[in-house]
């Protein structure tokens, strides 16, 4: 069989075609002045996603994002289309919009108990990380009714007791999590912080206990030793105030008078050589 001879009609319309590609220039090429701009608008190449995708400017971007979030989808589909979406925001640092995405992936209410407790994992890890440990600690809580041996949602709720200074639970957190991976380095360096700041928690506690009980009997000893009288001037008389009794308790005495609208006593330290002389010419009602 003689081989095929070239056809001559086919190269004509190439050198045409090669005519007309070198005097007619690409139109749809990439500037070579601002190339990476415009590769960069491309989905595939992309680096960042925009936060808002107008689907006049990006439409091959608004097509893709339909495609991802079908409704149609299960919801198992998904909520694991928003778990990875809420883990990209999270790698970009972006902890807000990994919230609400972690958030619309639980909205789906899918049946997977293993996901629905990755996704409160990370919503806490999210949460934590823009200081609202209070809201980290509750997602920790319901992965761990979901899975309790969840060892992230463990973790993660053991740094929150951390950061609320609740410190004891913070131990009994890493003591479960212990129980699960012995060898696991973040909870032990959590365990042994939690357990310093407890020991230092209850040294405080302990010194102002026994600092008020100090202060309190200091109180009571000078209560004892101090006494107060009013004078009754009509009868060169003296009252003794009972340590217990308020101000007002005491100028509603009736042979108590108000003079030049100030009240007055007499105070002094009843073991005093002064206080026993000057009672001793008065007679005292006590």
């Amino acid at each position: 069989m003689e081989p095929s001879q070239p056809d001559a009609a086919n190269d004509d319309l190439m050198d045409s075609f090669l005519e007309k590609f070198q005097s007619h220039p690409y139109r749809g090429g990439f500037h070579e002045d601002q190339w990476e701009e415009e590769f960069d608008r491309i989905p595939l190449f992309m680096k960042k996603a925009p936060s808002e995708i107008d689907p006049k400017e990006n439409p091959d971007l608004a097509c893709l994002q339909s495609i991802i979030f079908d409704e149609e989808r299960s919801p198992e589909e998904q909520a694991k289309t928003y778990k990875d979406e809420g883990n990209d925001y999270f790698k970009e640092k972006d902890y807000k919009k990994a919230v609400v995405s972690y958030t619309e992936g639980l909205k789906k209410k899918c049946a997977d108990p293993d996901l629905n407790a990755v996704l409160y994992t990370n919503r806490a890890a999210a949460q934590y990380y823009l200081g609202n440990f209070r809201s980290a600690l509750n997602d920790v809580m319901a992965a761990r009714k979901l899975k309790p041996g969840h060892l992230k949602a463990i973790v993660r709720g053991a740094l929150c007791h951390l950061e609320l200074k609740h410190f004891a639970e913070a131990v009994k957190w890493c003591d479960e999590g212990l129980q699960i991976d012995a060898k696991e380095k973040k909870l032990l360096e959590t365990r042994a912080k939690a357990d310093k700041l407890k020991r230092t928690e209850e040294r405080d506690v302990r010194k102002a206990k026994l600092k008020e009980k100090k202060e309190q009997n200091q109180n009571e000893a000078l209560l004892q030793a101090i006494k107060v009288y009013f004078e009754d001037e009509d009868r060169a008389e003296l009252y003794q105030v009972p340590p217990s009794s308020t101000l007002l308790q005491a100028v509603q005495h009736p042979r108590y008078f108000v003079k030049a609208l100030t009240p007055a006593f007499l105070i002094c330290v009843g073991s005093s050589p002064f206080c026993r002389n000057y009672l001793r010419e008065r007679k005292v009602h006590r």
